[in-house]
């Protein structure tokens, strides 16, 4: 059983600072009050964040790169990660705690996956210790798995986003987070019951750019109505999604749709076979929470609305929040 967690007061980063794939070094705050006590680093697949908190939680500062898990030649993580936070050298010593895909077969650490029901103590017993080669202590937070009937499901990074959710009161319901694979997750007394992934990013990346579909896909901005369009499409009672797919290349072809307007077709058609799913499974009967960017967020909050449902929003940056509740359940942040 999880103990309960001290209340702390969430706070949004100062300064956020963006690498790309040069690698230059960010500039630290010149002040930073209060005292900083620990590293979050979310390190997925293609992306990267460093987050410097506070001893009461607060996120002080951030740094980003777009050198992900797989943009990092001959495993030098090590270098990547040290080069990246090299701005908060001031505050040498520091305690790290890392989440995300870093924690994979093809990360830095692969650490085992724990079972359901899981929460922030569960997830503090279970961290994998690693001394780098740089001198730095960091522990890895491991990943959540699950088996259904159809099949077993797991997850890396977003057991701590959820986790982080408790900072802002958010410890039931249902989250959501939108990416590549895109997560539902069914949370009780703030610990995960439940969750079912969905390929929904994988799969328009694979079909706009690999497949006969990308053919005839313009380029534009947002177009609204193509995707509401496509919501309808996915999230129809009497819809097909290997068959209406290839709407995507008729609507265009018989010039019935624009072709700057189909893109975003395609990604409410997919998102809206992901709803529909989610209705089946009854993951929208509660309280639905998305976390993450926001390009992405407002897709799915239309969506949602779409097919009658209201959310909520976090931002990604919500596990910054969860790195520093799961190090001090682990007593490896003094309160």
């Amino acid at each position: 059983m999880n103990h309960p967690i001290p209340s702390f007061r969430p706070t949004t980063p100062r300064k956020h600072h963006s690498h790309g794939d040069e690698g230059h070094e960010a500039k630290a705050l010149s002040q930073i009050s209060p005292e900083p006590a620990l590293i979050g680093i979310d390190w997925g697949t293609t992306s990267l964040r460093a987050y410097l908190i506070g001893a009461g939680g607060e996120v002080l500062d951030k740094v980003a790169s777009s050198r992900g898990i797989t943009s990092v030649p001959d495993r030098a993580f090590d270098s990547v990660l040290n080069q990246l936070i090299a701005c908060w050298s001031t505050y040498g010593g520091l305690p790290v705690l890392a989440s995300g895909m870093i924690t994979s077969r093809n990360g830095w650490v692969e650490t085992p996956y724990s079972r359901l029901p899981l929460g922030t103590v569960g997830l503090a017993q279970s961290l994998v210790p690693h001394h780098t080669e740089s001198r730095m202590n960091i522990h890895f937070i491991t990943g959540a798995v699950i088996d259904h009937a159809s099949g077993a499901d797991v997850m890396r990074g977003e057991e701590t986003q959820i986790i982080g959710a408790q900072a802002f009161g958010m410890s039931d319901g249902i989250f959501v987070m939108p990416g590549t694979h895109s997560k539902w997750v069914r949370v009780s007394a703030g610990r995960i019951e439940d969750f079912a992934t969905y390929m929904t990013g994988e799969v328009f990346a694979a079909l706009k750019g690999h497949t006969i579909l990308g053919t005839l896909i313009g380029d534009g901005p947002f177009d609204p109505e193509g995707f509401a369009q496509g919501v309808s499409c996915g999230l129809a009672r009497e819809s097909y999604l290997l068959h209406d797919l290839f709407r995507v290349r008729t609507l265009p072809l018989l010039g019935r749709m624009a072709g700057n307007a189909v893109a975003d077709f395609l990604s409410g058609m997919l998102i809206g076979a992901e709803v529909k799913a989610a209705q089946i499974r009854g993951d929208t009967n509660e309280t639905i929470t998305i976390v993450g960017r926001c390009d992405l967020a407002d897709r799915y909050e239309t969506a949602l609305k779409i097919a009658g449902k209201t959310s909520q929003r976090l931002s990604e940056d919500t596990v910054a929040h969860g790195h520093y509740l799961i190090a001090r359940a682990a007593e490896i942040v003094n309160v």
